[in-house]
């Protein structure tokens, strides 16, 4: 579709709205995860794998990847309109979180053919859930400094060491995998690989991990003499660094690409200017308190700013500065803005901030269960520390030291 007009855009709106309306999802009867990195139960699973594959089905998720691999060809705008449209009637996430934002898109940027026909499809339908294998126990936040290792057996590699933080690893079929071949000589980033592993492999146990919250989902994934073969293997032995720094720029939405759909069901800047009405401060409704006041308006202020990011980075006039500004910095405003949101959330609260998700707390206890998973955004995709660091390096010029 070319020359798409104001009136066809409207139209789809229209019906896309009504489609998501009369098919929203019944309440399941259990508490949803946030998002995929809280999936801890099957049930949840299940529900959220079931809901992505009929978006899929009704021509809604993908719409913008290539029809022969299972999408739909159209242009971007079209997704962008079911995307919003998803997240303005707060409906459930799309559970395939990797496959879709980060392992699909970069499937489809430097992939086989082979590779191209094999995964993304079932991405899009959610019939193969994809996890990643990027940090380690003892890396910490230097990628580059990764042990797993990788050793060419014949037609197979053996894998031996361990990643942390791969949500939905009990779930996954695949991984996007960064191991070390080669010791690298005095660059160690020389010596890393990236392969699109599978996990149903004997010798790989991913073993889950309880988080504050009490839910299930990250892991611990081992690799103890696991077999994968050579072809999963993506690009040449080596290329693993550059090509993680790639997928890097899908996760933290500095490239577009991504299949579209809502990766979470957070709660919003609205959702705490509601609860500023009800939470009493003084005898009085907390949004009456200037300070109260003050806070909601720099959290609105810059919630509306981050919606209007994308816009502004198109408009050259706004963007000659520093071009790469708005992509590079996105994870990081995102993440610090929910965390600073969330922690405010709880402080109206009062001392019924301290109790947690239960009939007694307020909203049953979704504020502090938010509050507390604030911290995987600031965490996942590198931490902010080292996000402020890319923005100083790479955006403004600034040294190293």
């Amino acid at each position: 579709m070319t020359n798409t007009t104001e009136i066809e855009l409207n139209e789809f709106r229209e019906d896309v709205s009504s489609w998501f309306s009369e098919n929203k999802p019944p309440d399941p009867g259990f508490l949803l995860p946030e998002t995929f990195m809280e999936v801890s139960t099957d049930s949840q699973f299940e529900f959220l794998r079931d809901w992505q594959r009929k978006v899929y089905e009704a021509g809604y998720l993908g719409m913008a990847w290539p029809e022969e691999y299972g999408g739909r060809g159209m242009p971007q705008v079209f997704q962008d309109i079911a995307t919003q449209e998803m997240a303005s009637q707060r409906l459930p996430f799309m559970p395939n979180t990797i496959g879709l934002n980060w392992a699909g898109p970069l499937i489809l940027k430097m992939g086989r053919e082979e590779d191209k026909q094999k995964y993304i499809k079932n991405i899009l339908s959610a019939e193969d859930m994809w996890c990643q294998g990027f940090s380690e126990p003892e890396a910490g936040s230097d990628l580059g400094n990764s042990q797993c290792r990788a050793v060419r057996d014949g037609d197979d590699y053996v894998i031996n060491g361990s990643k942390i933080w791969t949500s939905l690893g009990t779930y996954a079929k695949y991984m996007i995998l960064l191991a070390r071949t080669s010791t690298g000589g005095a660059n160690k980033y020389a010596g890393l690989s990236y392969f699109l592993a599978p996990m149903h492999v004997e010798g790989i146990d991913p073993k889950p991990i309880q988080k504050l919250t009490g839910e299930y989902g990250f892991c611990q994934t081992y690799f103890d003499n696991a077999r994968i073969p050579a072809d999963c293997l993506m690009g040449s032995e080596g290329e693993g660094w550059n090509i993680a720094m790639i997928t890097l720029t899908f996760e933290r939405g500095a490239t577009g690409g991504q299949a579209g759909g809502i990766a979470s069901m957070e709660l919003n800047i609205n959702d705490v200017v509601e609860l500023s009405r009800r939470a009493m401060r003084n005898g009085k409704p907390a949004i009456e308190d200037p300070h109260i006041r003050n806070q909601l308006v720099q959290l609105i202020t810059e919630s509306r700013g981050n919606q209007l990011m994308a816009a502004r980075a198109r408009i050259p006039a706004l963007a000659t500065d520093w071009p790469a500004a708005v992509p590079m910095s996105g994870k990081l405003r995102g993440s610090e803005l929910k965390r600073r949101m969330c922690q405010l959330a709880v402080s109206l609260q009062g001392a019924n901030g301290a109790r947690f998700v239960s009939e007694k707390a307020i909203d049953g206890g979704r504020w502090q269960r938010s509050y507390f998973n604030s911290f995987s955004g600031t965490i996942g995709g590198g931490t902010s520390e080292i996000q402020h660091n890319i923005v100083g390096e790479r955006v403004l010029g600034l040294p190293k030291s």
